[in-house]
This record gives C-alpha cells, structure tokens and sequence, in this order.
C-alpha cells in the first residue's frame, strides 16, 4: 500500500489539485447534507432507515463517502494521502461503533479524537527532530527544514485547538438545546463543515507569509 512518503510532489499530485481537495472535501458535504435531509432519505430509500436516525444515516453515508474517496485517490493519484487515510480508519470504527450501538457519542468524538491524534503526533514528531508535516502537504509546496518546523508546530497547536473546539462545540449544543437532541445535532453539524473548514481555511491563509518566506520553489517555477 503505496502512502505520499516524501515532501515531493508527483506528477498525479501537480495535475490534480483541485481532485485532491474535492475528494478530501466531498465526505464532509455528504455529511451535512444526509443529516439535513435525513428524513427524506429515510422515507425514499428504507435501507438508510435501518441505521437510524438522520446522524446515523449521514454519519454511514460519510463512512461510505470517505472509502469511496480513499479509493479514487488511489486509482487516479496512486498513493493513499496519509491524514485522510488514517480519518478514515477513525471515521469507520467510531461511525460503526456509533451505528452498531446506536450511540451519537461515537460520531461527535470522532472529531475531538481525530484532531487530538494528529496533533500529538505532530508535536511528538517535533520533540524527536521530526517535521512530519512535510509528508502531508508535499504536493502543495517545498519548505526547508526551519519552515517545516515552525509550520509543524503551528498545525499541532491547531489541531488541539480544534479537539477542544469540537468538545465546546457539541456539549454546549446539547446543553443549550436541551431536550431537543435533533436541534442540537444539527447545529453541531453545521459547525463542523460551515465553522470548522471556514477556520482552518483562514488558519492556512495565515501561513502564507511563513510558507512564501521558507519556500524553496525556484523563481521560475514558481511563475509557472
């Protein structure tokens, strides 16, 4: 099973960037929209009944989503990209403990955990001399080694920062919310595709300055 295993780029990866980003994207559209309309998919495909409510049927349709993306990747990019992969083996056992058990607990974790793993991993690369971050976003730039630490360190912080986030975000919902569990999924849900893709967005956009400066793309590739 062939992963991105260094800070260079394909030639699958320079052409399709925007494949990249959809496939890492259509999952979580996939999410929010199952859980807007459970009910509907509930009442036309009775299969999808059978999981339960609208989070259960979305939270199946986002496991089968997320392996169909994993799938394309590897057919049309030829590797599997490793912080997808390894969402993906979360978002499969803790969505199928969720459904199995009939438990909502399982799916507003699977964030928390996910993010947590990532950024202890990222930090912990750090304190043993390793940027691990260069494996992940070799398609996206070339940094040196100062500008792979700093921009490492900064993603672990983040990712943190999300696990918290995504903890606050879900409790203070089903507090507020209370005993409407359906208002409280769905604002949770909406958070975590329309709040927290517009943060890590910005989050990124911030790195820019850090990334322009620490960038080894020669000049006259980069005007490419």
């Amino acid at each position: 099973m062939k992963f991105e295993s260094d800070t260079t780029p394909t030639a699958e990866d320079r052409h399709h960037p925007m494949l990249k980003l959809a496939l890492e994207l259509g999952p979580l559209l996939v999410f929010f929209f199952a859980n807007l309309r459970g009910e509907w998919l509930a009442a036309n495909f009775p299969v999808l009944a059978t999981l339960g409510g609208p989070l259960f049927i979305a939270s199946g349709l986002f496991m089968a989503a997320t392996v169909v993306s994993l799938v394309v990747s590897k057919v049309v990019l030829g590797h599997l990209p490793l912080m997808p992969f390894v969402s993906g083996i979360v978002v499969i056992v803790f969505g199928g403990l969720g459904i199995y058990l009939q438990d909502e607990l399982f799916f507003k974790m699977k964030p928390t955990i996910i993010n947590t793993l990532f950024g202890v991993v990222l930090l912990g690369g750090l304190a043993f001399g390793k940027s691990l971050l260069g494996y992940v976003f070799n398609a996206a730039f070339q940094l040196d080694a100062e500008g792979w630490r700093k921009l490492t360190l900064r993603w672990g912080v983040f990712f943190l920062f999300l696990a918290i986030l995504n903890e606050i975000v879900w409790r203070g919902a089903n507090a507020y919310y209370l005993p409407d569990a359906k208002a409280a999924d769905n604002f949770w849900v909406a958070f975590k595709v329309w709040g927290t893709m517009p943060i890590t967005l910005a989050f990124t956009m911030f790195q820019m300055p850090l990334i322009m400066k620490h960038s080894l793309n020669p000049p006259e590739e980069a005007g490419k």
